[in-house]
């Protein structure tokens, strides 16, 4: 019997481990006050614009939605002020993967004018790119309805930002699919073909040896044509992915499968085909979409 809710996960804030993500904000401070990324650097760091400040003077903003949003980053925030200033104080006024609208205060800033004009880049770009692709993701989740066919994301994301890329999914109201290529074994016709030329005892002896070094990871095999599933469920794998199968195919295949298998269908996924592929009686379908189509959100830091 199929158990999909085995094969999915989505990350919360507690999930995540701070020191990759305190290394993104180090980068990106750098960038900004130190030539980071430079191979000469800077003979002149620091923020010469907000030096011309006053020392004592001090600051209350309000971070607000310009656009209606899925919000995602305000975990982050009081990190990435606190990299520049410990003095500068961060009161949220909504949470991630709260839905605002135009104008919604997301929460306030307050503390030395200085540090705070010095960070408010950064802040605002960790804001406005994880919203875009919560936001993104919040509207791919509504265009499936009350379907009970859970939104995945995929492997593709910005080098160094995937556990951020796949928080901001989870705040959407997606799932997430396998983290990285440690949580899934992922059996492609790569893999199959250096199992022997027999495609399905590839697929049963691929399955067997899987299955005998790692016993407590799932299985997943991706398959392309309708005659690929016999092998796959031949191999009693845990998961079928149809990948770029027609709306036929997949109807086929949800019946051949039936509850042998969990079913996740991807490729050529938009926005406009959910609709109708929520239909189809998948588990999962899965996109990476959510976040390399994204753009970002209008976040405004006003007084």
């Amino acid at each position: 019997m199929k158990k999909p809710e085995r094969c999915c996960q989505r990350l919360t804030w507690a999930d995540l481990d701070l020191a990759p993500l305190q290394t993104l904000i180090q980068l990106a401070k750098s960038e900004d006050l130190a030539g980071g990324g430079l191979s000469r650097g800077t003979d002149t760091p620091g923020d010469h614009s907000s030096a011309l400040l006053d020392a004592d003077q001090t600051v209350k903003t309000t971070l607000r939605a310009r656009s209606p949003i899925t919000l995602c980053g305000v975990e982050l925030a009081p990190h990435v002020l606190a990299a520049y200033d410990p003095e500068l104080a961060f009161a949220a006024a909504a949470a991630d993967g709260d839905t605002l609208a135009r104008g919604d205060a997301i929460g306030t800033v307050s503390g030395p004018a200085r540090s705070l004009l010095s960070a408010e880049r950064p802040l605002l770009n960790f804001l406005q790119k994880l919203s875009g692709v919560a936001t993104l993701t919040q509207r791919y989740v509504d265009a499936l309805g009350n379907s009970s066919t859970r939104l995945l994301d995929t492997r593709k994301t910005t080098p160094g930002y995937r556990t951020l890329e796949k928080y901001a999914v989870a705040c959407g109201g997606g799932w997430n699919h396998r983290i990285g290529l440690f949580d899934r074994i992922m059996l492609k016709d790569n893999h199959l073909a250096a199992f022997g030329e027999n495609p399905r005892q590839s697929a049963i002896d691929a399955v067997a040896e899987s299955r005998r070094r790692h016993p407590q990871i799932l299985v997943e095999m991706e398959v392309d044509t309708l005659e690929q599933i016999e092998h796959a469920l031949a191999a009693r794998v845990d998961i079928i992915l149809l990948d770029n199968f027609s709306v036929d195919q997949l109807k086929q295949a949800v019946t051949l499968i039936g509850d042998r298998a969990v079913t996740e269908a991807s490729g050529g996924i938009t926005i406009e085909s959910l609709p109708e592929l929520a239909k189809l009686g998948l588990d999962f379908i899965s996109t990476g979409a959510t976040v390399h189509q994204s753009t970002w959100i209008d976040i405004g830091l006003d007084s």
